[in-house]
């Protein structure tokens, strides 16, 4: 193999990559569009059945706007392992046809191959999403007040050590080389993002989270940049920490209150974001949105538990992750009243518990656990 021409290729990718971000127009604005279309794709593993109740969920809060045909779903079925093996595609061609007819998606878990599985090498179909929306900002709040904790992540999503991550080589037995590349207007735009975040909700602190002492290209432009972009920001205050002493601090009691809003490359915030979210109650608790200017993608952050199926158990997975995935939809097309009723009907039935999920038998169905939300609904 010539690897220099491979190098190139990956070059001229990342090159057509930034032509396209700088050609790119403004946010959409929901409130001027006729009908707002609603994807909803179930994934694989438990993703269908943890799905399926988040969108019982949006259909009953949004029951007038489907009614006046403000909002409409779009059922997408085929991002499922099976189906993306077959096609040996991150995404197969006719379900990224479908996703680009939406404007927002709910998502549920997809599986990613790892290597000794018994399907093939294809890329994580969230990473590929991503790329080809262009989702650039993943943003998962963790909040738990009892604790004093109330963060905001803003994890980039388009680029980092994941982008290329289906693309190394393997030069012989004794080496194996990836890559990992950042781009100026990549970081501009997700520290621009959470910096404005921060400007509309009063937080005056964002934190940047590197490792540019050691991984001093890729890591160094990423600060040097969000350091530029925060000078633009009167009343708050920039600092920045490195990944390994980061993990440690979100666990320091006296620590931990006073980070607020925090940005991070795409691997070191998939860490910090699933130890983050143990703090609420783990990463089946919690979800996240994906967003760029023209499309927006809200999921669960935790895998699909393929052996939860295989031993018939995913009618009992816990459809939180989802479930609040749904709610940061619902905010972000508008609709941030109906969400607020969902987040406090959330905290209702885990306070009172009458419906407990498990994981197995010994508790609730999540059928029966978003039922019971639905009254819980009812009743605020």
């Amino acid at each position: 193999m010539d690897y220099m021409n491979k190098f190139e290729e990956l070059i001229k990718e990342q090159k057509a990559r930034v032509k396209m971000m700088k050609e790119q127009g403004d946010f959409v604005n929901y409130d001027e569009l006729d009908t707002i279309v609603v994807g909803v794709v179930g994934g694989d593993g438990i993703g269908p059945a943890i799905t399926d109740q988040a969108h019982r969920l949006l259909e009953y809060l949004l029951a007038d706007e489907i009614k006046s045909k403000k909002v409409t779903f779009k059922i997408i079925d085929g991002l499922t392992i099976e189906n993306r093996a077959k096609t040996n595609k991150a995404i197969p061609d006719d379900v990224l046809e479908e996703l680009k007819q939406c404007h927002v998606i709910l998502k549920g878990p997809t599986t990613t191959p790892r290597k000794g599985d018994k399907w093939p090498n294809i890329e994580s179909a969230n990473v590929a999403m991503r790329k080809e929306l262009d989702l650039f900002a993943n943003v998962r709040p963790v909040k738990v007040p009892d604790k004093g904790i109330d963060w905001t992540f803003f994890r980039e999503n388009t680029e980092g050590a994941y982008v290329l991550g289906s693309k190394g080589i393997n030069i012989d037995e004794d080496i194996a080389i990836d890559f990992k590349v950042i781009t100026t207007g990549g970081a501009e735009r997700i520290a621009r993002a959470a910096f404005e975040f921060a400007k509309k909700n009063g937080k005056n602190k964002v934190t940047v989270v590197t490792k540019a002492n050691v991984v001093k290209t890729t890591d160094g432009k990423f600060l040097e940049i969000c350091k530029e972009i925060g000078e633009e920001y009167e009343g708050i205050e920039v600092d920045d920490w490195y990944i390994d002493i980061m993990t440690a601090k979100l666990v320091d009691e006296k620590r931990r209150t006073q980070f607020q809003v925090m940005i991070l490359p795409n691997l070191y915030g998939d860490i910090l974001t699933d130890e983050a979210a143990e703090f609420q109650g783990g990463v089946g608790t919690a979800g996240s949105s994906n967003i760029g200017k023209k499309y927006a993608m809200f999921e669960a952050i935790h895998g699909s538990a393929p052996r939860m199926v295989d031993e018939g158990r995913d009618i009992y997975a816990d459809p939180s992750s989802i479930i609040r995935a749904a709610g940061m939809l619902l905010n972000h097309i508008g609709y941030s009243e109906k969400a607020d009723k969902l987040y406090k009907a959330l905290e209702i039935c885990n306070t009172e518990k009458k419906y407990v999920i498990t994981g197995r038998d010994t508790g609730a169905t999540n059928e029966e656990f978003t039922n019971y939300l639905m009254k819980t609904i009812e009743k605020l």
